[in-house]
C-alpha cells in the first residue's frame, strides 16, 4: 500500500512537471532568437537531409558536413563551449530553444565525437598548444573525431582495456584493437584509452592520447550492423606512433579524463527534442494508421502506451533542463548524467517499438538495406514504415553504447545511495 501511494505521488509529480514545462513563457528576446533560429534552419536545412531523417534512413557524411559547415559559419556549432574558444555564450533557455527547434526541424544532430566530447576534454586538461591546436578543427570539422574506448572482450568494465602503449623516443607506439567504432572510416582523429603500466590497479595504467587515424599502423574494418548498416568499425593498431605532444593530462592519469569525458556523453545521449519529435510522429502515425476497422488513435492500449512514453519523456526533458543549467554554471555531470542516460535511451527504444507496432506487416519485407540511399527496398506501405524495423534493430544498442544502463545503476547506487 505504501508503494502504491509513492508511485501515485510520483506520476503526479511527473504530470505537473510536464504542465510547466508545456507552459514556459519565454522573454521577448528569446522569441526573437527562437524566431532567428527557425528561420536560419529553413534557409539552409536541405530538405533532402530532411526529409532522409525523418522517415529514419542514413544520412551520409557529406550530409552531414553540409550541415555542421553552416553552423560553423553561423557561430552556433559549439553552444556549450566557453566563449573564449568558440563557444556561443547563449543563455540556458536559448541552448533549449536551439535544440527544440533543431529536434522539431529533423535537422542533423551535430556528429558528438568531437564537439560534444573530446574538446570539453582539451579544454579542461589540454595544454595551450593543445587548444590552440585542436579546437578550431574541431569547430570547423575540418578534424573528423571517433572514440577508442572498447575493445574485444572490454566493453562495460572498460578498466580492462588492454591495448598497449609503449613508451619510445619521442612519443609512444601503440598496439591494440578497438571496436565498435563509430564513424571511424570516415575519422581524422581519434582519441584512444590505452595502457601505459600493467603493474599497478587497473584505472592507475590507462592514459588518453590523441591519435592521426592517418598513421602508419592504423587499418579499420567494417562492422555491419543488424540494421543492414555500417556506422561501426574494428579498428586496429600495429606498431601506430604517437608523438608525446600527443598525451592528454598526465600518463596513467587517464581514468580520470576518461570518466570526465563519458559525462558529457551520456547527457547528450538523452536527445530529449529528438525523441519529442518522434513521439509526435508516432501521434500522426495513430491518426492515420488503421488497425482493423479503426485508426490506432481509438486504439486504448496502444495509446495508453503513447501516453506512458509521453509522461516519461516530459521529465526526462526537465532533468535535461537542470542538467544544462549547471553546464552553464560550469558544473560538470555528476549522477543525473547516468539518469539521462538511462532513461533517455529506453525511451528512444520505446519509440522505434511503437512505430514497428503500427507499422505492422509493413514492416515485415525487411532488407537491411533499406535505410541507406540508393536501396532497391520496393516502398510497400507508408514511407515511414520502410525503415521501422531497421530503425528498431538499431535502436537496440542505445542501451550499451556509453556505458551499458546495467552499468549506469550501478553508478547511481554509489553516487546517490553511497552502497
Amino acid at each position: 500500500m505504501i508503494v502504491t501511494k509513492i508511485l501515485i505521488i510520483v506520476n503526479v509529480d511527473i504530470v505537473k512537471l510536464g504542465v510547466i514545462l508545456m507552459n514556459l513563457n519565454f522573454s521577448n528576446e528569446d522569441l526573437k532568437f527562437k524566431e532567428e533560429v527557425r528561420n536560419f534552419i529553413n534557409e539552409n536545412l536541405n530538405p533532402s537531409t530532411k526529409k532522409k531523417i525523418e522517415i529514419g534512413h542514413h544520412i551520409n557524411k557529406d550530409e552531414m558536413f553540409e550541415w555542421q559547415t553552416k553552423l560553423y559559419k553561423k557561430g552556433w556549432m559549439a553552444p556549450s563551449w566557453p566563449q573564449e574558444y568558440g563557444g556561443t555564450g547563449w543563455s540556458v533557455t536559448q541552448r533549449y530553444i536551439f535544440d527544440e527547434e533543431c529536434g522539431a526541424a529533423s535537422a542533423p544532430t551535430v556528429l558528438p565525437f568531437g564537439v560534444t566530447m573530446v574538446a570539453p576534454v582539451i579544454i579542461k586538461y589540454g595544454t595551450e598548444e593543445q587548444k590552440n591546436y585542436y579546437l578550431p578543427k574541431i569547430l570547423s570539422t575540418e578534424h573528423w573525431w571517433c572514440q577508442g574506448y572498447s575493445e574485444p572482450g572490454s566493453g562495460s568494465d572498460l578498466a580492462s582495456l588492454s591495448t598497449k602503449a609503449e613508451k619510445v623516443e619521442g612519443g609512444y607506439k601503440i598496439n591494440g584493437t578497438k571496436t565498435w567504432t563509430t564513424m571511424a572510416h570516415y575519422a581524422d582523429m581519434m582519441f584512444v584509452l590505452v595502457r601505459t603500466n600493467s603493474d599497478c590497479k587497473p584505472q592507475e595504467g590507462i592514459s588518453f592520447m590523441l591519435l592521426d587515424m592517418k598513421s602508419s599502423g592504423v587499418s579499420v574494418k567494417p562492422i555491419i550492423t543488424l540494421d543492414g548498416g555500417h556506422e561501426v568499425n574494428m579498428v586496429y593498431l600495429e606498431d601506430v606512433f604517437v608523438p608525446e605532444e600527443n598525451l592528454i593530462y598526465e600518463e596513467n592519469k587517464g581514468w580520470t579524463v576518461a570518466k570526465y569525458l563519458l559525462g558529457h556523453e551520456r547527457t547528450s545521449i538523452a536527445a530529449v527534442s529528438r525523441s519529442k519529435k518522434s513521439l509526435a510522429k508516432v501521434r500522426e502515425i495513430a491518426k492515420s494508421q488503421k488497425n482493423g476497422d479503426k485508426t490506432l488513435d481509438k486504439d486504448q492500449r496502444f495509446m495508453d502506451k503513447v501516453t506512458k512514453c509521453d509522461i516519461r519523456l516530459q521529465a526526462l526533458e526537465y532533468a535535461e533542463l537542470k542538467a544544462i543549467s549547471n553546464d552553464a554554471k560550469g558544473i560538470p555531470p555528476g549522477a543525473e548524467a547516468s539518469m539521462l542516460k538511462i532513461r533517455g535511451s529506453e525511451i528512444q527504444q520505446e519509440i522505434t517499438e511503437l512505430v514497428l507496432e503500427a507499422s505492422g506487416y509493413y514492416a515485415y519485407p525487411y532488407q537491411p538495406n533499406a535505410m541507406d540511399t540508393g536501396s532497391n527496398q520496393p516502398v510497400i506501405g507508408p514511407d515511414w514504415s520502410t525503415a521501422s524495423a531497421p530503425k528498431y534493430f538499431n535502436t537496440r544498442k542505445t542501451t550499451i553504447y556509453g556505458g551499458s544502463n546495467e552499468i549506469q545503476k550501478n553508478i547511481l547506487a554509489k553516487m546517490v545511495l553511497e552502497l
